[in-house]
C-alpha cells in the first residue's frame, strides 16, 4: 500500500532559502538584481513621501488650531443689537459681571472675560498702522497661553495695567521696543458742535508677544479693561465675554446651555464658526493628499510585478526542476512570494525610518532649505504661521505601513501564482 505523500508546512525554511538565493542572483546567475534595487528604492520613496506628507499635514492642522485656542476665544458670548428711545443701536453687555458669573457656572467652562474691542490707528513717528485692540483684564489676559508665553514674548504681564501690550508685527510694522511711546488714533471720539473729533491716546510699549500666527501679530493690541472702556466711550459697559472650555473639540454641545445661562439676549460664536470652513478645506486637501499619495505606492509597488515577472521567465528552468523533485504549487508560490513580498517589507521599512526621521528634524531640514533660497523658502504672511511643522502620529504612520504592506503583497500574488501554474514539462522541453 502506497504511503500518502508528506506535505510541507507553508512557509517552510526551504522557501526561505530558495527564495533568498533568487533575490541575491546575479545577472550573470539568471538573476534581476537591478529591478530589485529599483523596486526597493521605489517603495522607500513613495512611503518617505507618504509620512512626510501626513506628518506636516497633522503638523500645520495642530499648529493652526493650537494659535486659534491659544490666542482665541473658545466661545464668544454677546448681546444682539437693540435700540433704545432715542433710536440709537445698543450692543453693549451693561451688566458682564453678573452675566460672566452667570456663565461661568455652566459645567464645562473653565475661564470668562469681559471684553471691549475696536479698530484704531497705531502711529509712532512716521510708521502708521491698522491694528484691532482688545480690553482686559491683566489677570484674563495672563491665562492666554499664546499671548503669556514667556519663551516667545518680551517685557512683563504685570506691568500690563502701565501701558500698552502688541503684537511682534505691529512693533516690526512701527519700529518700536520695550518702553517706546506710541499713539493709538480713533476717529471716534469727542463730539462737538463741529462734529466728532478723533481721540488720541499714547501709550508705554510694556509687553510685546508673538502668537505664533502673523494675522495675530501683525494686528493685534491689548489695552487695560478700565482703559478701554474710557477710550471707546464704553464706560461700564463690555462689548462680548470671551469664555474658555475644558474640551474646545466639543465646544458646539456648549452653545445651548451658555446661550441659556448668559440671558434671553445673548448669543455664541465659536472658534469652530470662525475657523470652521478652513478646518474643513483642510480635510479635504488631506483625503486629496492621500489618495493622490497612495497611487505613487501602487506605481512603486507595480515595479515588484516587473521584477517577478522577468524573475520568473528566468527561473522557468529551476521552476520545472524544483517541480519535478516534488514541489508543489503552493511551495512554488510561497517562494516568489516571499521574493516580492521582502522587497515590499524591507522598502517599507526603510521609507519609515526616513519618514521618521524628516518629521523629527524637521526644523533642521527646513533651516538648511530656508537658507540655500536665501530666506524666502517660507513666506509668513501666505502661510498665516512662521515655520514649516511636523507632527509624527503613530495613526499615520501606520496608515502608510498597512497600505505599502498591502499593495505589495498583492500585486506579488499575480505573478508568484504564473510561476505556481507553470507546466514543468513545458518548462524543461527546451533546456
Amino acid at each position: 500500500m502506497a504511503k500518502p505523500a508528506q506535505t510541507t508546512a507553508p512557509f517552510a525554511p526551504f522557501e526561505w532559502m530558495i527564495a533568498w538565493r533568487y533575490l541575491r542572483a546575479r545577472r550573470a546567475e539568471g538573476g534581476v538584481s537591478v529591478m530589485t534595487w529599483i523596486s526597493l528604492i521605489g517603495i522607500t520613496l513613495a512611503v518617505f513621501a507618504l509620512i512626510a506628507t501626513l506628518s506636516v499635514r497633522s503638523g500645520f492642522r495642530a499648529e493652526f488650531v493650537g494659535t486659534i485656542l491659544g490666542a482665541n476665544a473658545h466661545v464668544t458670548v454677546y448681546n444682539l443689537a437693540t435700540v433704545d428711545e432715542n433710536g440709537v443701536s445698543q450692543t453693549g453687555i451693561p451688566d458682564y459681571t453678573d452675566m460672566a458669573a452667570r456663565v461661568a457656572q455652566v459645567p464645562g467652562v473653565t475661564h470668562v472675560a469681559p471684553l471691549v474691542r475696536g479698530q484704531v490707528m497705531a502711529n509712532k513717528g512716521q510708521a502708521n498702522t491698522g491694528i484691532e485692540v482688545y480690553g482686559i483684564d491683566g489677570a484674563n489676559l495672563a491665562n492666554r497661553p499664546r499671548i503669556a508665553n514667556p519663551e516667545t514674548a518680551q517685557g512683563d504681564l504685570a506691568n500690563f495695567d502701565q501701558g500698552i501690550a502688541i503684537g511682534s508685527g505691529v512693533a516690526q510694522a512701527l519700529r518700536v521696543g520695550l518702553g517706546d511711546r506710541i499713539k493709538i488714533i480713533s476717529p471716534n471720539g469727542v463730539k462737538t458742535a463741529l462734529g466728532t473729533s478723533p481721540r488720541i491716546n499714547a501709550y508705554d510699549v510694556v509687553y510685546i508677544f508673538s502668537a505664533g500666527r502673523y494675522d495675530i501679530d501683525r494686528t493685534r493690541a491689548y489695552l487695560p479693561l478700565t482703559e478701554a472702556q474710557s477710550f471707546f466711550n464704553r464706560e461700564g459697559v463690555a462689548d462680548e465675554l470671551e469664555v474658555m472650555v475644558e474640551d474646545p473639540d466639543n465646544v458646539d454641545a456648549l452653545s445651548q446651555p451658555l446661550m441659556a445661562a448668559a440671558g434671553e439676549r445673548a448669543m455664541v460664536w465659536t472658534w469652530r464658526d470662525a475657523s470652521g470652513s478652513f478646518l474643513d478645506a483642510l480635510d479635504i486637501e488631506d483625503r486629496v493628499m492621500f489618495v493622490i499619495l497612495s497611487i505613487l505606492v501602487l506605481i512603486a509597488a507595480m515595479n515588484i510585478v516587473s521584477g517577478l515577472i522577468m524573475l520568473v521567465k528566468n527561473k522557468g528552468r529551476d521552476i520545472g526542476i524544483l517541480r519535478t523533485m516534488g514541489l508543489s504549487e503552493g511551495s512554488i508560490l510561497r517562494v516568489f512570494f516571499i521574493c516580492g513580498a521582502f522587497t515590499g517589507i524591507i522598502g517599507t521599512a526603510m521609507g519609515v525610518i526616513l519618514g521618521c526621521l524628516f518629521a523629527l528634524y524637521v526644523d533642521q531640514i527646513f533651516g538648511v532649505v530656508n537658507w540655500l533660497s536665501g530666506g524666502t523658502a517660507w513666506d509668513a504672511s501666505v502661510r498665516g504661521i512662521y515655520f514649516l511643522p511636523a507632527k509624527l502620529q503613530f495613526g499615520d504612520v501606520m496608515s502608510a505601513v498597512v497600505l505599502s504592506l498591502g499593495l505589495s503583497f498583492i500585486v506579488t500574488i499575480f505573478p508568484a501564482r504564473r510561476a505556481a501554474r507553470m507546466n514543468p514539462v513545458e518548462a524543461l522541453r527546451y533546456e
